[in-house]
């Protein structure tokens, strides 16, 4: 699955494979995330809500 990520050190939207689908918990919340790579190797992460992440674990 392709999604959108945002590239801080480049500053731009890049468009990348969905690599691991994830989530992030704390004691009052739970957030939901997509993990992806550039091409040069560094790590991306896009925070969705929950209907989008559910989507996409299917």
């Amino acid at each position: 699955m392709q999604h959108k990520f945002y590239d801080v050190k480049t500053k731009k939207a890049v468009t990348t494979e969905v690599l691991e689908c994830v989530t992030f918990k704390t004691a009052k919340r739970t957030s939901y995330a997509f993990k992806g790579k550039t091409a040069d190797g560094r790590s991306l992460t896009a925070f969705v809500s929950k209907d989008v992440w559910d989507k996409a674990k299917k």
